[in-house]
């Protein structure tokens, strides 16, 4: 559906995903399943059940409330949702009075969006914000997406398209008219590895990434998974791909547990075990040696 799609959240003031202040705009569905995802509501396509067990007050309403009998009370009236019963009805979030289930996603139309957007143009413009589409993977609904950019540009917007790459090129090569930058996750430069947390090749990620390169700009993005790609090697590499593909920057994003919580709270088991937040001092080392090699380099934008 080109004039409307699914959204999980539009946050603004947002200063993480591209220059200036930004509103960025989360689209519902991902083809990856990355180990570390801080946003696991973003996967599932359609609109689902998400929990906030600290609200729960045990009334009981949801028990009563759900047809499929995926939700019970223990022996001192604490909720159990039993997800693998879950058929996301979501009659249960109708039922709660406490706000301790609700709907992580929901339908708007491509004017809707915009309107909210454009709240914040001044702020925009004293700045050199903009708008960023990310996810989940924004490209999961491809019409949506391109016709929300047209439009945003329309608008005298500038629009950034936060992206792992892996869609059908076609899709991506025909919204780059309507982007001015393009920033673009590198999660691991080894397939193998790739595969083994993201559940996917890259391959056709870097051929898309070959696609964009001369079109627009490029920052690369690298959430950086301590033991898994904060070597000094695999950065050596990721420097080496930006100027392969004249990207304006390398942006460093340390790991954080957010997504622990959030895993828990839609029914999802945590995948990444260890300590994996990288030591700081490492970060800034691993920052130092993209820029020695002659690219710009942040860490956490």
């Amino acid at each position: 559906m080109k004039d409307s799609g699914i959204i999980f959240n539009i946050q603004r003031f947002s200063v993480h995903d591209g220059p200036g202040i930004r509103t960025t705009v989360f689209f519902k569905g991902c083809p990856l399943r990355c180990a570390w995802c801080a946003n696991p509501e973003s996967q599932a396509m359609e609109p689902q059940l998400i929990v906030r067990d600290v609200k729960c007050q045990s009334c009981g309403k949801c028990v009563a409330a759900c047809p499929r009998k995926a939700i019970t009370q223990g022996s001192n009236g604490a909720r159990i949702i039993h997800w693998e019963h879950c058929d996301q009805c979501l009659a249960c979030v109708d039922a709660c009075i406490y706000g301790a289930l609700n709907i992580a996603g929901k339908r708007m139309a491509v004017a809707e969006v915009a309107a909210e957007a454009e709240r914040d143009k001044p702020f925009y413009k004293n700045s050199g914000g903009g708008v960023t589409l990310s996810g989940g993977e924004p490209l999961s609904q491809p019409e949506f997406c391109l016709t929300l950019a047209s439009t945003l540009k329309d608008r005298g917007l500038h629009v950034a398209l936060d992206t792992s790459g892996y869609m059908g090129t076609d899709n991506l090569v025909a919204i780059l008219p309507y982007v001015d930058l393009v920033l673009f996750d590198i999660k691991h430069l080894d397939p193998q590895q790739h595969k083994k947390y993201t559940g996917v090749d890259n391959a056709l990620m870097l051929e898309n990434l070959n696609a964009v390169a001369g079109r627009t700009k490029i920052w690369l993005r690298v959430p950086l998974i301590a033991g898994i790609n904060d070597s000094q090697e695999h950065t050596r590499q990721v420097a080496e791909l930006a100027k392969k593909v004249r990207a304006d920057k390398v942006s460093l994003l340390p790991y954080h547990e957010g997504g622990k919580s959030k895993s828990h709270q839609v029914g999802k088991r945590y995948a990444l075990r260890g300590q994996r937040i990288p030591d700081k001092a490492r970060v800034e080392e691993l920052k130092a040696s993209i820029i020695n090699s002659g690219v710009d380099a942040a860490i956490g934008h």
